[in-house]
């Protein structure tokens, strides 16, 4: 099997503050828990940006250089931007950061859908900021938009204009079926590096019958030219990440997506699941690739070009 690309997911945009002392949201915080996550063995680290003053998520090219410098003076990971930032924001603020940024790869969602965060709110009974508990609940009416035309968007002003290669999150089904269309069109080439979501209420269930149908429909689409990746949102992190290294596959972990070590337990910081999810792959008999062979791997333009 090929070395396994470990990407870690700092902080995201769906937990709040709130949630969970560790989740890191000033510029100084994100960027020791991502040079923690790297060395703990991240291949990729998978960044959004947040508002240091109370955590909400943002995508100011100021917030995004408020970390970016120092995660690239303290290792030598893959930086991989959001376009996603958070499902409240219209493209052209998603894009502010990354457009500036120019990083050597991005993230693209495949698809418009709902994207319901509100049953999160009955668990919390404190708020640490007043903007949190709103945000959450108003997801019941939120729609994240990704159309064909924000995709081709993205595509060419991230990947054809300044040479950035992308994550594909892939959501649903049909959002293989989108990737294969641009791909057709002349937009994407190969290797294609899938990320397959698990567990967000708007698109697949975290069932191992769902990770088996996406792997062969990928298989149909994209033949051999692809590398597939999955996370799972919450408690089924370790149970995909595993099911996925045994499957040929790369994996995902992260605050962004979970934030407990176990069940009922928080995560201290990043590197804890990035060290936990590597002990399971190497049980496997899987190698984690280093930064450079995940460059390798994926065909990506080295960090010459970046904007930080």
């Amino acid at each position: 099997m090929d070395k396994l690309i470990l990407t870690c997911a700092v902080t995201g945009s769906i937990h709040t503050p709130s949630m969970s002392p560790a989740l890191p949201f000033t510029a100084e915080d994100i960027a020791r828990q991502a040079i923690e996550a790297a060395r703990a063995g991240a291949s990729i680290l998978h960044l959004h940006a947040r508002d240091p003053n109370d955590g909400r998520p943002s995508c100011t090219p100021a917030h995004f250089m408020g970390f970016l410098p120092q995660i690239a003076q303290g290792c030598d990971a893959v930086v991989n931007l959001s376009t996603g930032g958070s499902a409240t924001m219209p493209l052209e603020v998603r894009l502010a950061g990354p457009l500036a940024a120019r990083p050597e790869m991005c993230s693209l969602n495949m698809g418009t859908m709902n994207f319901a965060l509100y049953p999160m709110a009955d668990r919390i009974t404190e708020w640490r900021f007043d903007w949190e508990e709103p945000f959450l609940r108003g997801t019941d009416d939120l729609v994240f938009q990704n159309t064909p035309r924000d995709i081709d968007t993205i595509l060419r002003q991230m990947g054809q204009e300044r040479g950035a290669r992308f994550e594909f999150e892939c959501y649903d089904t049909g959002h293989l079926g989108m990737l294969a269309h641009f791909r057709d069109r002349g937009l994407i080439d190969g290797p294609i590096f899938l990320q397959f979501v698990f567990g967000v209420l708007g698109g697949m269930a975290p069932l191992p019958e769902n990770l088996t149908h996406m792997k062969r429909l990928a298989d149909q689409y994209f033949g051999t030219d692809y590398h597939f990746s999955v996370l799972a949102a919450g408690r089924h992190q370790m149970q995909f990440a595993t099911m996925a290294a045994g499957m040929g596959g790369h994996v995902r972990v992260g605050l962004e997506d979970c934030l407990t070590i176990s069940r009922g337990q928080l995560a201290r910081s990043n590197a804890e699941q990035v060290e936990k999810v590597r002990g399971l792959v190497e049980g496997l008999g899987r190698e984690v690739a280093t930064p450079a062979q995940a460059r390798a791997m994926l065909g990506l333009k080295g960090t010459e070009n970046v904007g930080f």
